[in-house]
């Protein structure tokens, strides 16, 4: 039996990255695709309580089943592998996102937010983004690469609820390899700027700078700077362990008693 890959993104289901996606994915097994209905970049791993979700089928075929969710990225793993997989997935791929979600993009991010959830149902699962917001941008030269990710992947067992992030260079003409990364430390400085609409009431748009002071060899950032494809392995566990012994003080100071 062919594996069973289920694909998401948060671009929507139109999107030429996510088409690529599905073509070098279909190589390796039945695809089942479950993505937004409209463009859910940003919402990281937020999901839908408020609402019931609507999915309509876009395509269905032998080996080819898509469908459009107007929830988030996050809704469509959740409700792709309980209800339109017919089995569970070998593998849940995301993207290609337009634009990085290298270093702390991760965390805003809606692509990884459906990897990190897959990877919390202990299925295997990885994420590509291409540093290129262009619409329009070619695929062409990176699907070599992809294909031999999610084959290595496909072949060899993950870590449990780890999965990987991928961030591919924008000058995708020259790209030298891949390396694996740690997630390098940086930060967005965001501000909103206040404009009015034709009738007087303010509105407020959100505009930034992406900081980076940690991009040195070994990390994602220093590896697409210099031409690399970036591996990223990822989990949810935010928990700082190099700094709970600099908490200590909680334990031997605090003490609260019923």
């Amino acid at each position: 039996m062919r594996p069973l890959i289920l694909i998401t993104n948060d671009d929507g289901y139109d999107s030429k990255g996510l088409k690529t996606l599905i073509s070098v994915a279909q190589s390796y097994g039945d695809v089942v695709v479950v993505a937004p209905e409209h463009n859910a970049s940003g919402l990281s791993h937020s999901f839908t309580a408020q609402r019931p979700l609507r999915v309509r089928e876009i395509t269905s075929e032998e080996g080819l089943s898509i469908y459009a969710c107007d929830g988030t990225p996050v809704d469509c793993v959740k409700l792709g592998q309980e209800y339109f997989c017919p089995r569970t997935p070998s593998l849940v791929l995301s993207g290609i996102n337009h634009g990085s979600n290298s270093s702390i993009n991760i965390l805003y991010s809606g692509t990884m937010g459906a990897v990190l959830e897959a990877s919390l149902l202990d299925i295997k699962a990885v994420g590509f983004s291409l540093v290129d917001y262009d619409p329009l941008v070619d695929f062409t030269s990176v699907i070599l690469y992809i294909n031999a990710i999610i084959g290595i992947v496909l072949e060899n067992p993950m870590p449990s609820q780890v999965c990987l992030n991928v961030n591919i260079p924008r000058n995708v003409d020259n790209i030298k390899g891949i390396r694996l990364c740690r997630q390098s430390k940086a930060r967005w400085i965001d501000c909103y700027r206040k404009c009015e609409d034709p009738r007087g009431v303010p509105y407020y748009w959100i505009d930034g700078e992406f900081v980076c002071d940690d991009n040195g060899e070994g990390t994602d950032q220093y590896a697409l700077e210099h031409g690399y494809i970036s591996i990223v392995p990822t989990t949810t566990d935010f928990t700082a362990y190099s700094s709970l012994d600099k908490f200590d003080f909680f334990n031997s100071e605090l003490r609260i008693e019923n």
